[in-house]
């Protein structure tokens, strides 16, 4: 008797399990469809992006109108403030990345309506980069989207560091080397090439799990950028740290401005001050680096006239690469604001 109770009791529970299971699982099958349907409506929905007719041709011959006819509206000084550039090297460069990568062609769609010249898609580069502007900031005058002007300044840049990396974005060749020792000497600092110092550029939009490690005692994360730069601000040199808190001390672990001497490629220099012998190249510092033979710092307190002059001309021969940080920065503002 005992027994039928419990299996009654047993076959109640079960019952009563399989219908709370069965009403779940269609609930649960309902919301999912719910859900499906709503994101595919969502999908379909973004997909049905409204089309703007931005008249792209208008605003290749306002453009060329603008700057590149034979008597253009803006003058030649107006277009190396706005350009950052003379006219005719802007030219070269739109002649060689419309020559040389695909992305900057002039191409044609299946109506036979020519796309964006290559002229409106180096403009809408060097704007962005210039002035640092959203990639909307563009869209009125040179009639291109954000996303479309987003593609010329990645294209822009990889194809400049493609077209003229081999002859800018390079370490001192043997002459280039000369060159440098010889300013170097002739300025009192015998077998400098040249001077070196990071930059923090603020990272705008950092992720929040990665605050922590890029933030140096702030509430804004940097990224740091190690630059070795000569008396004609050219930078040979830059290297931006890995993740993590650095600052111009620690970035020299990764960094590779000591790999040539590591490896022994490094070219033999030999000069000599006050009668001693030395056959290593340096590079001027300021404090916050290691005592190293290839670093040269001021002196924090000098003490007679020699040692005053000494620090005097230190501090004021260094500052070549701070120029450099600085004239980057005024020439390229998306380097001085926060970085998107």
């Amino acid at each position: 008797m005992a027994s039928s109770s419990h299996n009654d009791v047993e076959g109640d529970i079960d019952e009563a399990f399989d219908d709370y299971f069965d009403q779940y699982f269609d609930q649960a099958f309902e919301n999912l469809v719910d859900a499906y349907g709503d994101q595919q409506d969502g999908e379909k929905t973004r997909k049905k992006r409204v089309f703007i007719e931005r008249n792209r041709e208008e605003g290749h011959r306002r453009l060329w109108n603008d700057y590149f006819s034979e008597t253009p509206t803006y003058e030649e000084n107006l277009f190396r403030r706005r350009f950052r550039m003379s006219r005719p090297l802007f030219m070269h460069i739109v002649t060689r990345l419309s020559n040389e990568v695909e992305f900057f062609r002039q191409k044609k769609d299946v109506t036979g309506r020519s796309g964006l010249s290559a002229l409106q898609k180096c403009t809408a580069a060097i704007r962005v980069l210039a002035y640092g502007s959203a990639l909307d900031a563009v869209d009125e005058y040179i009639r291109l989207a954000a996303t479309t002007a987003r593609l010329c300044v990645e294209n822009f840049v990889e194809g400049i560091i493609q077209l003229f990396g081999d002859e800018y974005l390079r370490r001192p060749t043997p002459a280039d080397l000369q060159r440098l020792l010889y300013i170097g000497e002739h300025r009192g600092f015998p077998g400098m090439i040249g001077s070196i110092d990071c930059m923090h550029w603020e990272w705008k939009n950092c992720p929040g799990a990665w605050k922590g490690q890029f933030s140096r005692g702030s509430d804004k994360p940097t990224i740091v950028l190690e630059s070795i730069a000569s008396y004609d601000l050219w930078i040979w040199h830059a290297f931006f740290g890995s993740p993590g808190t650095f600052n111009d001390i620690n970035v020299l672990d990764r960094s590779p401005v000591f790999d040539d001497i590591i490896y022994g490629r490094a070219p033999q220099v030999n000069f000599s001050v006050n009668g001693n012998p030395y056959s290593m190249a340096y590079y001027l510092t300021d404090g916050i680096y290691p005592k190293l033979s290839t670093f040269i710092q001021s002196i924090l307190l000098p003490q007679g006239p020699k040692a005053a002059l000494f620090a005097q001309f230190q501090e004021a021969t260094r500052k070549d690469v701070e120029r450099a940080f600085g004239v980057l920065q005024a020439r390229f503002a998306i380097v001085k604001n926060p970085a998107r």
